[in-house]
């Protein structure tokens, strides 16, 4: 998987953040764009598989366990947000 931007000034604990997550993506991959995280993921859209890899995504970005991420907002939106705990 493609390591994307360090997105470290995003770990801080507490602050949600957003996430625009494109399923079924050619690769895995997590970046910044004009300050969106963006995070591509090759799974499909059911049964919470592709939740589970952008949160698998997000956790080895930031550099932290995936137990650590809490999906707030959006669990069946390509719009989400996440909180560092």
């Amino acid at each position: 998987m493609d390591e994307g931007p360090a997105l470290a000034d995003l770990a801080r604990p507490g602050v949600p953040f957003a996430v625009r997550v494109t399923p079924r993506a050619a690769r895995a991959k997590v970046e910044l764009q004009e300050g969106v995280v963006r995070v591509h993921v090759t799974c499909v859209p059911e049964d919470g598989k592709a939740n589970r890899a952008v949160t698998e995504a997000l956790a080895k970005a930031l550099g932290v366990a995936k137990s650590r991420l809490t999906l707030v907002r959006g669990a069946t939106s390509r719009d989400k947000t996440f909180r560092l705990d």
